[in-house]
C-alpha cells in the first residue's frame, strides 16, 4: 500500500504530517496516533511506520504492538485506543458516506456510484477523512481531482 497522495505532496518530503496511508493503518489497528507522537518519531521510525504491512490480522496485531511500543519508548506513556469498525465506510462500496456528499455537494460537484465503486479502499479512506477533518479541508477538492471523480 505504499502509497502517498498528490494532494499530500507538500509535507511528503519531509513526512512533517501522518500520511493517509499511515492514518488507514491507525484506523486499521485502532491506534490514536496524535501529531505530537508522530513529531517525536525518528525519520526511521516514521519509514517503518509507513513500511510495515497492515493487512492480515497478525500484520495488524504486530503493526499495534510496534506502534505502541515505539511511542511508549519516546514519550513514556502509550498512545489511546480507537474502536475498531468491522464494517468501515470505506470498504463499503455499495453508497457514499454522507460527509463525502454533503462536501462534494458543497462543491458542487454529484459523486456518481460506479465511481465511488472504481475508488480503491485507500482512496475512499482519504476522501472520508477529509470530509470529516476540518484541518484538511483545502485538500477535498485536489483529491476528488487526483482520484478522478470530477474533470
Amino acid at each position: 500500500m505504499l502509497q502517498f497522495f498528490k494532494f499530500e505532496a507538500e509535507f511528503v518530503a519531509s513526512l512533517r504530517c501522518i500520511p493517509m496511508q499511515v492514518r488507514y493503518k491507525l484506523d486499521t489497528c485502532g491506534i490514536k496516533l496524535k501529531l505530537q507522537h508522530w513529531h517525536t518519531f525518528s525519520t526511521i521510525q516514521r519509514q517503518k511506520t509507513i513500511d510495515l504491512p497492515c493487512t492480515t490480522s497478525e500484520e495488524i496485531k504486530y503493526y499495534r504492538e510496534n506502534l505502541r511500543s515505539q511511542v511508549f519508548q519516546n514519550l513514556n506513556t502509550y498512545p489511546s485506543d480507537l474502536p475498531i469498525d468491522p464494517n468501515p465506510a470505506w470498504m463499503q462500496t455499495d453508497i457514499i458516506p454522507v460527509s463525502v456528499l454533503q462536501h462534494a455537494q458543497e462543491l458542487n460537484i454529484a459523486i456518481a456510484i460506479t465511481k465511488w465503486q472504481n475508488l480503491s479502499p485507500l482512496q475512499r479512506f482519504a476522501l472520508i477523512k477529509l470530509s470529516t477533518s476540518d484541518h484538511e479541508d483545502n485538500n477535498f477538492l485536489p483529491a476528488l481531482q487526483e482520484f478522478r471523480l470530477i474533470p
